[in-house]
Formats: C-alpha cells, structure tokens, sequence
C-alpha cells in the first residue's frame, strides 16, 4: 500500500485516542461478556483477558506516547559516496504486512496495531476466540479513525479464524506477510513456527531467573524476589527460578523468611535437594522442572556453589528473556551480566521491568527472545527494517 505521511499516521492516532476514551463503556461492556464467556481454569489467561479501567487509560496512553515519539521512518543508518561518485544511503523503512498472533489480551489490539500503523505497516490481528468480542470492538474503532482520516481500513485487519483455519492462512497465505510474531504461550509459538513460512519473531516466553549471590543485600532480594514473582503472576517478565548460593543457606533466618514471604503471596514452593529440606518447600520430581515457565503462583528454588554454576544453569535452563543477580558488588555483577545469555539482564531489581513501557518505549509489538533482527521489547522504533538507495549518473561496474 501507499505510504503515509507522519502527519497521517499521527491524526490517526488521536482520533484511535479519543475514541477510546469516548467508546470506553462499550469496551467494558464487550470485555464483560468475554469474560463471562471465558469457562478455563488458566488464571494467568484470566489476568489478560480481563479490561477495566485501568487498562483502557493505559491504551489510551499507549497511542499518546506513539504519537510523541519521532517517526520511526526514513531515518539515515549509513551514508557512502563511492570514489566512482556513486552515492549510497541506507535507511529504515517499513517491513509490510505483519501478522500478529496473541492469546487473550485486548489490550494487544491497541498497542500492537498503532505500532505498526505508526511505524508505516499494515497489521493482521489474530486474537484468541476468548477475547472475540473485544476485539471486535477495538477493529472497529480501528476502522473508524481510519475512515474518519480518509484511509483505507486495510491498514489493520482482523482475522477471525479457528485454529485450522489459522494453520492454512501460516501455511497458504492470501496475502503477502512479511513478519510474524506470535505473543503467547510455547504451545502457540511452536505451532507458529512449525507452520509459517515467513519469518518469525519468537514473543512470550519467559522462565526468568534470580541468582541471589554472597554479597547481596538479603532485605532487598527479598523485595525483589517478592515483586518479580507474586505482583503479575500471568506477564511473561515473572520470575519463574531462584538460584541462591549455598553459603547462604546456612543463614536459615533468610531462607525461612523468603519462605514464609512467598507462601503469604499464596505462591507453591518447589526446590532442589537442599532447599527442599526446608519446611513448606516441596521436592520437585524431574530436572525437566527447570525448563518450565510457569504463569502461576509457582516458584522453584535451587542452590548454586557459585556464579558460574549460576551463569552456566540460565544459560542451559532460561528462556533467554530476564535474569537477575542479587549483589552488592559491582564488578560481580557486570561478570553475571556479561555472562548471562538473556534480551535483559539486571542487578538488584525485579524482572517486571522487562517491558517497552517501562523501557521508555511507549509499549511493545512484542518481547523478543530471538537475536534477530531485535532483541527484547520491540517498541516502535525496532518495527522496521532497511532499506539501500544509490544515487548514479551512469556508472557500471
């Protein structure tokens, strides 16, 4: 399609905006009956699915910062003059069409739809049936900014498709797709990955790791360890594993504590040899454990004999998405962060960090845990791709 200027792209935007706020109680009205539709017992799919109206404030504020951040596109990566006189400039330009598949979250269909409509791309939205209704209402608004800005409403699509009819659309699509990110759980990427035949950036999984070191400060990991666990137990920057170093294990009083704070957060306990000597603390049956990212108030608890040991059970167990290290020791620290093979790595702060909006972002497309092309939260500035213009007045090689 024809490109956009900036200018109508950010009108779009606004009017997407105050049709939220306008349209608010209709959201709410069509989110209510998804919600009393929705009979599954994955509480973390529950958490997504449910608007209220602190959601919607953070849509709407999702398309103000959209509309505040500088255009994505047109933006010089490189600049050449050959010694022949070519001149040879590279650019950011739109990748085309993305399709984007997500479980349960209307929120998705704001924020990943003025993302790319911001960044210059058409946007295919494939929404879980859980979410049907409200994300049929948000396509309309959709529809209707566009049209209210003189745009076709091919810019953002919605597909109401069933599983099979998702698996031949992957398969045989009827369009040209150019990117496809799959944001949901690994059931959801794997059949993703198994049937497209475009590029695919993998979305979602987290299985995040704390590694709580000799020199931490005990008061604040278990702050950290608190919030990154039991504040959001259904977003993919939850903590999943907390790997403590065995010398602190004899500090019984910490370890009890941590206990006793995650089991008042109604959060199951599972741990290794050692840390399943403790009371409240189950032993887990399979190693295979460590693999699992649990959107549940679960947690597992490991010992480690040192960083190493630490850095090298992430790098074979994590799903390359947060991990944290507790120390007050710098030089450690940047050792772990180094080290550690993760989109995000921190030191002394929870992994609920790990998201665009709070990256300074303005929100995400997706949180990638692929290399390429982008790594971590994709926000409105990673949503394109390059593009090589060479300028000649006849030259031949």
């Amino acid at each position: 399609m024809k490109g956009l200027t900036s200018a109508q792209r950010n009108n779009v935007l606004t009017t997407m905006a105050e049709l939220i706020a306008s349209e608010r109680v209709a959201i709410l009205d069509a989110n209510k009956m998804d919600v009393e539709n929705y009979n599954g017992v994955d509480i973390a799919m529950y958490d997504r699915l449910k608007v209220d109206d602190a959601k919607i404030d953070g849509m709407i504020l999702s398309l103000h910062q959209l509309i505040a951040d500088v255009d994505p596109i047109g933006k010089e990566l490189y600049n050449f003059t050959h010694e022949n006189g070519l001149k040879m400039v590279n650019k950011t330009a739109p990748f085309g069409t993305i399709l984007i598949i997500y479980e349960s979250r209307p929120d998705v269909t704001v924020e990943a739809g003025g993302i790319a409509f911001k960044s210059g791309n058409k946007i295919l939205l494939k929404g879980g049936k859980e979410s049907l209704n409200s994300n049929l209402k948000i396509v309309e608004l959709w529809h209707q900014a566009l049209l209210e800005n003189n745009i076709s409403t091919d810019w953002v699509e919605y597909l109401n498709y069933n599983r099979a009819e998702t698996q031949a659309f992957l398969e045989h699509p009827a369009q040209k797709i150019d990117l496809i990110v799959p944001r949901g759980g690994e059931k959801l990427i794997a059949f993703v990955k198994q049937h497209a035949k475009c590029p695919v950036i993998v979305s979602g999984r987290g299985n995040n790791f704390v590694y709580v070191g000799t020199e931490a400060n005990l008061d604040l990991a278990l702050k950290v360890i608190i919030n990154a666990k039991a504040s959001k137990i259904s977003a993919c920057n939850a903590l999943d594993k907390v790997l403590i170093n065995s010398i602190l294990l004899e500090n019984r009083t910490f370890i009890k504590t941590l206990i006793d704070n995650l089991k008042a957060h109604n959060v199951e306990i599972l741990g290794d040899e050692e840390l399943s000597k403790f009371e409240n603390v189950a032993a887990f049956e399979n190693e295979a454990i460590w693999f699992e990212e649990f959107l549940d108030y679960k947690i597992v608890l490991g010992s480690v004999k040192d960083i190493d040991e630490a850095i090298l059970k992430i790098n074979t167990y994590g799903g390359g998405h947060s991990a944290v290290i507790l120390t007050e020791n710098k030089e450690t620290a940047q050792y772990f962060m180094e080290s550690v093979d993760a989109a995000a790595v921190y030191q002394n702060a929870s992994t609920r960090f790990t998201d665009g909006g709070q990256f300074g972002l303005g929100g995400e497309l997706a949180i990638s845990t692929d290399k390429l092309h982008h790594r971590g939260p994709m926000g409105l500035q990673h949503l394109v791709t390059n593009k090589w213009y060479v300028y000649g007045n006849g030259q031949i090689r």
